[in-house]
């Protein structure tokens, strides 16, 4: 009886362990399968440039980052985005540089509203600061915009403040023009109409609407010249200078400087210092992906990743660009 006693409780320990060892198989793939990670993404309107951007941004992720499942979302852009990072509820965001800095600052529409959690991935593209007139009204410079009516962008606006910068580089205050608080659409229907002589905007070249001026007017671009940018960039670090091609726009052949604000990629702290590394990996080594979402995509470069960063970078996303 014992003996049988014996080999029943040794059966019931072989099956146990037998389980066990299942069970731990079931569980387990030796650590083959990478750990899931999940980012948002939030870029911009569906008819804008963010949104194709970061569309490709998420397809690449998904594919060169193990175990990633990352998705692009259609936003209110930049103001928005950083919003949305601070509250948590994306983990990346495209944004303009220099509304990211009036962000963790706390000036300008972030006045008292200080943004602490949001780190630099990278600089992309140039958003290019122009102010658009008429050839007919003789205005050849920023300085000569006293005594005119100028639209400058929608009132707090990210365009309104860097008109308001560009003219106080150049001694002329809201108090030296007649000012229009609108949008770029409006200034450019103001300007086709003559009911303003100067408008302003903040975009990439060409912009849509300023052909469309072109095609109807001879254009003028005003150009930012040396003086002028070097005191904005020392006093704005996210002011990079810019130069438009001639030719840009029909019937305006002349090469104009300019300063630009950057087009950027940012994350909220919770993204770490391993992942942001494995991030600005992934895209910055697959630029003809976004090339071919967009064409802006061309003036992505690696070299110019750091170009008008506005703030903290996360430690792994600029130890890859210092490599």
């Amino acid at each position: 009886m014992k003996f049988c006693a014996w080999k029943k409780m040794l059966t019931v320990v072989c099956a146990l362990t037998a389980s066990l060892a299942l069970l731990a198989g079931c569980g387990s793939d030796g650590g083959k399968t990478a750990e899931k990670k999940f980012l948002n993404i939030a870029t911009g309107g569906t008819a804008g440039t963010y949104y194709p951007i970061g569309g490709a941004m998420a397809e690449i992720l998904n594919k060169e980052i193990p175990g990633m499942n990352a998705s692009a979302q259609s936003t209110g852009a930049t103001v928005a985005n950083i919003n949305m990072l601070k509250d948590g509820s994306v983990d990346l965001a495209i944004v303009q540089n220099d509304i990211t800095y009036y962000a963790v600052n706390g000036t300008e529409m972030f006045q008292d509203k200080k943004v602490t959690n949001i780190r630099g991935i990278a600089t992309l593209y140039p958003e290019t600061c122009q102010f658009v007139t008429l050839d007919s009204a003789g205005i050849k410079s920023v300085a000569d915009l006293k005594g005119k009516r100028v639209a400058v962008g929608a009132a707090g606006s990210g365009a309104e403040a860097n008109a308001r910068q560009i003219l106080e580089a150049y001694g002329v205050t809201y108090d030296d023009i007649t000012v229009q608080y609108l949008s770029f659409a409006e200034g450019a229907s103001a300007l086709k109409d003559g009911n303003v002589d100067a408008a302003f905007l903040t975009a990439g070249y060409p912009t849509a609407s300023v052909q469309d001026i072109a095609s109807q007017n001879k254009i003028r671009l005003l150009p930012v010249s040396d003086a002028p940018a070097d005191a904005l960039l020392a006093k704005y670090p996210f002011y990079t200078k810019t130069t438009v091609p001639a030719g840009t726009y029909a019937g305006f052949d002349e090469a104009v400087p300019t300063v630009s604000v950057m087009a950027m990629l940012v994350a909220s702290d919770k993204v770490d210092d391993a992942l942001g590394y494995d991030v600005a990996k992934a895209i910055f080594t697959h630029l003809d992906r976004i090339e071919a979402a967009h064409s802006v995509g061309k003036l992505i470069t690696k070299q110019g990743a750091l170009k008008g960063m506005p703030l903290d970078m996360n430690a792994g996303a600029e130890k890859f660009f210092k490599e």
